[in-house]
């Protein structure tokens, strides 16, 4: 009988003791998650002055140079059009929206090279007075006018890599020579973003080639990991030099302008 009680009061002692527990670990995990040291990029100020939105990781903001087209140009365009239109036997009968120039671009990004640190394509045409003054700054030549088969965008700078690369100038001369202002440098200088194509690629077909890595003028664009060539996306610039010196006997480098660039604020 008294082992029984004994047992009794036991499990009663030892219930207790994980309710004590439990209670007393919760308060403390609490405090430690409350007084933990912020990360980088977080801190308890921003917290207490409300500024929520350092929380919200990078990648949920839209780049400020798009390189390609992403989900970001989805929500560019014309958020109704979710909502079904409005029709009579198949017809449709809504109105015709106003565009609205002040809000995007009437003309895309075209799949040219402009110099560094290059405004939004329409406010860029809108501005460049096809002076050259950009071109004859240059010191490697890489800046030229675009050919008569462009036809809108003819007598405006423009980089082709095959030709003549940029080569990343520390000082950029081309932006500080153009007057209008279509070139800045309150802009990143990033033309567009390279690949390596595997199947073209002499390093990838058991052959050792770093010349891209080695003649790049960007810190960290190529990588070399186990003797192949690794671009860096975000720390490209597309300036073109990788495609310039590549040796492979068909072009390992694919170059492919930046889909959009951002605009100037209206004055």
């Amino acid at each position: 009988m008294k082992n029984r009680e004994r047992s009794f009061f036991a499990r009663i002692y030892s219930a207790l003791w994980r309710t004590l527990s439990v209670t007393y670990k919760l308060p403390v995990a609490a405090l430690k998650y409350l007084f933990a040291p912020p990360n980088t990029n977080q801190s308890r100020r921003d917290l207490l002055q409300g500024r929520i939105w350092k929380f919200i990781p990078s990648e949920k903001f839209p780049p400020l140079v798009m390189r390609y087209p992403t989900k970001y140009a989805a929500q560019c365009e014309d958020k109704s059009s979710d909502v079904k239109p409005r029709s009579i036997a198949g017809i449709n009968i809504d109105p015709v929206p106003a565009t609205n120039l002040g809000l995007r671009s009437v003309s895309r990004t075209l799949p040219v090279f402009r110099p560094p640190g290059a405004i939004d394509e329409f406010q860029f045409l809108s501005g460049c007075t096809r002076c050259g003054d950009c071109i004859t700054a240059c010191p490697y030549e890489a800046i030229r006018k675009a050919p008569e088969r462009l036809g809108s965008i003819a007598g405006t700078p423009i980089i082709e890599a095959d030709t003549a690369a940029c080569m990343m100038c520390p000082d950029f001369p081309c932006i500080d020579a153009c007057e209008p202002g279509v070139l800045t440098k309150l802009r990143p200088p990033i033309m567009g973003t390279a690949k390596v194509t595997e199947h073209l690629c002499l390093a990838h077909h058991h052959t050792t080639c770093t010349v891209c890595c080695e003649r790049c003028p960007v810190d960290g664009a190529i990588t070399v990991t186990d003797g192949k060539p690794m671009l860096n996306e975000e720390t490209c610039t597309g300036c073109g030099v990788c495609r310039y010196v590549c040796p492979a006997p068909e072009n390992a480098i694919l170059l492919m302008p930046a889909f959009s660039r951002p605009r100037l604020a209206s004055p």
